[in-house]
């Protein structure tokens, strides 16, 4: 039995012990995440709180092999992290978002002047132990993760992961009663909300719809498709025309309408009140009862790299295939099939025309989903390496990116612009989570690992009772005070502000609450707004208040 408790017990750093006990945090962590208190889990984050209690009990791990763990958990979390977000970063500041986002700014600025003000007002906490009370409050661990990658002092790196548990409980329940409490002073009703909510994604239109149209304006008869895009000056698709003859057509940019032309157009609904004031009103038609055997609507998956990134324009349906494209799906959204649009992998190309075509063109552009379960590993690992050398150039004040904030950026350049060096990154959904979920589980085992041994003594006393009332005004006032705005000078949705809330906090807990308190979507698409600005300034300023204090 030596043998057994060599491996399992405390004290000891072989690397079969180190393995078995990152293998029991993190599966204990899991299991005890998904457990649900009030309707809100703590996910993933159990794991350090796990990790800290084994290293309460005298379980500890090689500090080399600790920091490697540590370090490496962290750039496969924080990179994955960029390539997620990426696609909707520089989409966040269209119109739309710039009010959320700039609501959610305002929420992290007032974050770090509180920081600021206990520190100066205090005078006794150091700031390392108040940026992991601020990544604690506002349930950012690549906020923490950054910061502890910024100091060398294991001491301060400890002191961050100590602040971070004692603020994480309460920053949670902090975001949901912020929810309540704006809910509570605008005496706002859920149920009005959803339906307001409603009324209006009715009303803005912007997926496509497919309508069918018949030419009635004799002002348009003889014009050909380009002509009329340049006089109704809107994004629209002719997927299929029928004329007097009763012939289903395929157009092309040059095929000509004619006034009782029937047309199935592919438009944005916001555009077609425009598109019936030119051409004619809509009509019903069962394009199914009239459309040859031959002309079908499939859809084609991009699966060979050489396309990712080509315009849909490049492909020339209209003249080698005699195709029309209508739509394209990406990661579950339909967008209008514009001649500029850029591909990507993955996408999803809806055509219309001769079944023979479009297996031509199946061919040409892929269609195997086989090849979309490979992960990219070149393209993670040129990112990876790229961003170590962009994190550890000193870009000014002796500050550095460092091992966070490096591999983010590059990982949101090349998410929006690595078709131009010939890098995928595309990741199916199953590979993305896993290479996230693996990086942060190892960076939180080791975190709680490497601070659980002076936890108690540290958080169980005086010190640790006002950080956690410390890390509740950080949580709650800037919610308080950005909430009020949205909904008292803006007018927002509580939908969305609840959506604001929990992606203004980068807080997954907080945005299955409101999913499933609304049974609405819509706190998610508002999450999905601000999520990927506010991941990236959560982990700017924890680094940068540590650089700017202890650099």
């Amino acid at each position: 039995m030596d043998w057994l408790i060599d491996l399992i017990g405390p004290g000891h750093t072989e690397l079969a012990s180190t393995i078995v006990l990152y293998s029991f945090v993190i599966a204990a962590g899991v299991f005890l995440g998904k457990l649900k208190i009030g309707g809100v889990s703590l996910g993933v984050t159990f794991v350090l709180f796990v990790g800290i209690l084994m290293g309460h009990f005298g379980y500890i791990v090689n500090p080399e092999v600790l920091k490697f763990i540590r370090e490496f958990g962290l750039i496969l979390f924080i990179f994955s992290i960029g390539l997620q977000v990426g696609p909707g970063f520089f989409a966040s500041f269209k119109k739309g978002g710039v009010t959320l986002n700039a609501l959610a700014v305002l929420g992290i600025v007032l974050n770090v002047v509180i920081v600021l003000a206990i520190y100066y007002i205090d005078g006794n906490t150091s700031i390392s132990a108040l940026v992991g009370v601020m990544s604690g409050a506002v349930t950012n661990t690549p906020g923490l993760a950054a910061a502890q990658q910024a100091v060398n002092n294991p001491d301060d790196i400890n002191l961050m992961a100590m602040g971070y548990a004692a603020a994480y409980p309460l920053g949670v329940l902090g975001i949901i009663g912020a929810m309540f409490l704006i809910k509570a002073v605008f005496r706002i009703k859920t149920d009005n909300e959803i339906k307001a909510m409603e009324a209006l994604s009715d009303d803005a239109g912007h997926k496509p719809n497919i309508i069918t149209i018949e030419v009635t304006n004799p002002l348009i008869s003889g014009k050909s498709i380009i002509q009329l895009h340049n006089i109704i000056q809107c994004e629209f698709i002719i997927s299929r025309l029928v004329g007097e003859t009763g012939q289903i057509i395929i157009p092309t940019s040059q095929t000509q309408v004619r006034v009782g032309d029937k047309l199935m157009v592919v438009i944005a609904s916001d555009d077609v009140e425009r598109f019936e004031s030119v051409v004619g009103p809509e009509v019903e038609m069962e394009w199914e009862l009239v459309t040859p055997n031959n002309v079908v609507s499939r859809r084609i998956v991009i699966t060979k790299t050489e396309y990712d990134g080509a315009t849909l324009e490049s492909l020339r349906l209209h003249t080698a295939y005699k195709l029309n494209a209508t739509r394209v799906n990406r990661a579950g959204v339909d967008l209008l099939a514009a001649p500029g649009l850029r591909l990507q992998m993955g996408d999803r190309l809806t055509v219309v025309g001769d079944i023979n075509d479009i297996d031509r063109l199946a061919s040409r552009l892929g269609n195997s989903m086989k090849r979309l379960n490979h992960p990219n590993i070149i393209t993670i690992f040129i990112g990876i390496m790229f961003g170590i050398i962009l994190g550890s150039i000193n870009i000014g004040f002796g500050m550095k990116l460092g091992l966070a904030g490096g591999p983010l950026v590059v990982a949101i350049l090349l998410s929006r612009f690595g078709y131009k060096f010939k890098l995928v990154t595309y990741t199916s959904t199953s590979a993305s989570m896993m290479l996230r979920e693996l990086g942060i589980c190892l960076f939180l085992a080791s975190v709680g690992i490497g601070s659980g041994a002076g936890f108690a003594e540290t958080v169980f006393n005086s010190t640790g009772m006002w950080w956690v009332i410390w890390g509740f005004m950080i949580t709650f006032l800037p919610l308080v005070v950005v909430g009020c705005i949205a909904r008292g000078v803006y007018k927002i949705n509580f939908l969305s502000i609840m959506g604001l809330f929990a992606g203004g906090y980068t807080d997954p807990p907080a945005l299955a609450y409101s999913t499933g308190s609304t049974a609405h979507d819509a706190p998610a698409v508002a999450y999905s707004t601000v999520y990927p600005l506010t991941m990236f300034l959560r982990v700017v300023s924890a680094q940068g208040l540590i650089l700017a204090f202890m650099g």
